[in-house]
C-alpha cells in the first residue's frame, strides 16, 4: 500500500459485535465456574485446576475473537485481504471483477488467473455498510486498473 495514498480500510460490523458479545460471555463463564468450584463429588478442585479452568476461557474467547479478524485494505496500488486464516495483497492488474451477488455471504474478486479470492470482512449480513464497501472497492477498482 502506498505511502501517499488514502487508504480504504473496512471491516465487518456485525460479526464483530456477535464475537465481542460471545467471547466476553465465554470468559465470564468459565471465570465463574473456575472460581465458583472448589468441591466436586469426592474430587476438589485446587487453585491450579481454577487457574485452568479461566484459562481454558480466554483459550476459547481468542478462538472466538479469530472469526472478527477479517478486514480489507485498498488504495491505488491494490488490495490488502486479511480474512480469519491467511491474507492477500494483490495490485489491482490481478483483479478482473470485484464480484457481490445476490445471495452470496460475501464479497469476492475475481482473478485473471480465474481464481477467485474470498473478502471475508464485506459481509451480505452488514447491509448498507457492506454496499458502502462493493462501491468504494469497485470505484478503486476501475480507477487503477493498469
Amino acid at each position: 500500500m502506498g505511502a501517499s495514498s488514502t487508504v480504504f480500510v473496512h471491516r465487518p460490523k456485525r460479526v464483530r459485535v456477535v464475537c465481542a458479545v460471545a467471547a466476553v460471555s465465554i470468559l465470564l463463564l468459565f471465570t465463574l465456574i473456575g472460581t465458583a468450584l472448589t468441591e466436586v463429588g469426592e474430587g476438589v478442585f485446587r487453585p491450579g485446576d481454577q487457574y485452568a479452568m479461566i484459562g481454558l476461557g480466554v483459550v476459547f474467547a481468542a478462538g472466538i475473537m479469530l472469526i472478527a479478524r477479517p478486514r480489507v485494505q485498498a488504495d491505488e496500488t491494490g488490495i490488502k485481504v486479511q480474512n480469519i486464516v491467511g491474507g492477500y495483497q494483490l495490485p489491482w492488474s490481478l483483479v478482473r471483477k470485484v464480484s457481490f451477488d445476490r445471495g452470496r455471504p460475501w464479497l469476492s474478486l475475481e482473478l485473471e488467473n480465474d481464481d477467485t479470492v474470498s473478502v471475508l470482512a464485506v459481509q451480505a449480513v452488514d447491509r448498507e455498510h457492506a454496499v458502502h464497501a462493493v462501491q468504494c472497492l469497485r470505484s478503486l477498482h476501475a480507477q487503477n486498473r493498469a
